[in-house]
């Protein structure tokens, strides 16, 4: 599973629509942009192919109201999450897959006879899971082990769906091509509408004596143990595309994929923001004025830094380094440490008489303080009455 950085395109700006365009927007411009850069309507032209390309990747995005959201949350970062392939090698395979699947293979209305791609398995479907990891695991990394209940092959009839000793008859709609055409004229030309056979779904093929086990699907439930290396740095929102790990397409169909979600536990000491962590570190009246070496804990361990005498609460320290590391980059972020004044809720008579002692005394303090903030205040003020 490839690791890579991916070059940034705004998915909206490629199809020239708003960022709150509605469906059908979407579609329409994706489908004006694929017919003008169609590689039928250009051949030979690399530069209207990338730009086809361009616009499916953006198409798949987008006509996706789940990798919509996502997007417009995270960006790029958040959608492929730095893992896999993501969309960051989709291919002229891909965007004519995506170009069939919104509109159908519109090569004989372009003139050229363009063929439908090889005709097989159905695909199966792509499966989600999410995973929860700790702060700690996102900044190290982990390796997950996951137990993924699929439908697998059927082990009864290898998967083709048809049971021992018999075979399959060809379909008498589509004559084994498991497509059906339909041609009309008009003025502007002929039009080709290539549909998948309703007969045989596109199989070419008709199954008579299915497989008492699966009924002819060629799969059946099951589960399997697979292996997940997460990187350091994930964050909630970001997903690992797992190639052929998802469900098995019906009689020998190729499987799907298997997306992993991350979700990141609410950690009991730390708070993310970004790349940076913050602590809380309640500390005495007396560590304050006095100041002290305090030991504080981080996601590699203890440390020990020292608290400057007179230090407010609510003062900031920035532990270089001890943050979470930068996804797809160099080093990582800080911890940020924001020592908070404790206050006991319950003192016993011993600690009350010391602590009427240092009222009295911080009475006498803060009341010469206030005295010569005043004086400041008056001059400034003079400055100007004259």
């Amino acid at each position: 599973m490839a690791f890579e950085p991916m070059t940034e395109k705004d998915y909206y700006e490629i199809l020239g629509v708003s960022r709150d365009a509605s469906q059908e927007e979407i579609k329409k411009a994706y489908r004006r942009l694929a017919l003008k850069y169609h590689p039928d309507r250009n051949p030979g032209d690399k530069e209207a192919e990338e730009k086809f390309k361009e616009a499916a990747e953006a198409y798949e995005v987008l006509s996706d109201p789940e990798k919509r959201r996502i997007y417009d949350q995270y960006g790029h970062a958040g959608l492929k999450g730095g893992f896999d392939r993501g969309f960051a090698d989709f291919d002229l395979t891909d965007a004519l897959r995506t170009f069939m699947e919104g509109f159908g293979d519109l090569g004989d209305f372009f003139g050229f006879g363009r063929r439908r791609s090889e005709r097989g398995p159905e695909r199966g479907s792509d499966l989600q899971i999410r995973i929860s990891l700790t702060l700690e695991e996102i900044a190290t990394g982990v390796e997950k082990k996951i137990r993924v209940k699929k439908l697998v092959p059927c082990d009864e009839c290898d998967g083709t769906g048809i049971a021992k000793g018999y075979g399959a008859t060809t379909c008498p709609t589509c004559h084994g091509s498991g497509e059906v055409r339909q041609v009309s004229r008009s003025i502007f030309g002929q039009f080709v509408n290539i549909t998948t056979c309703p007969t045989c779904h596109g199989e070419g093929r008709i199954i008579s004596n299915p497989c008492p086990r699966c009924h002819g699907e060629g799969r059946v439930r099951g589960e399997s143990t697979i292996s997940i290396k997460i990187p350091a740095g994930v964050a909630t929102g970001n997903y690992l595309t797992i190639r052929g790990e998802g469900n098995y397409g019906p009689r020998n169909g190729p499987p799907g994929d298997l997306i992993v979600v991350i979700e990141e536990k609410e950690h009991p000491y730390f708070e993310r923001h970004g790349e940076d962590i913050l602590y809380d570190l309640p500390v005495g009246f007396s560590q304050l004025v006095l100041g002290a070496e305090v030991e504080v804990p981080t996601l590699d361990g203890k440390v020990k830094f020292r608290i400057p005498a007179g230090t407010q609460s609510g003062k900031i320290f920035r532990l270089k380094g001890k943050g979470i590391p930068r996804l797809n980059a160099y080093g990582r972020g800080d911890q940020l440490v924001r020592v908070m004044l404790y206050t006991p809720e319950k003192i016993s008579g011993e600690e009350r008489k010391l602590i009427e002692k240092l009222a009295e005394y911080e009475k006498k303090h803060l009341e010469r303080l206030r005295q010569k903030e005043g004086k400041k205040k008056k001059g400034f003020f003079r400055q100007f009455i004259g």
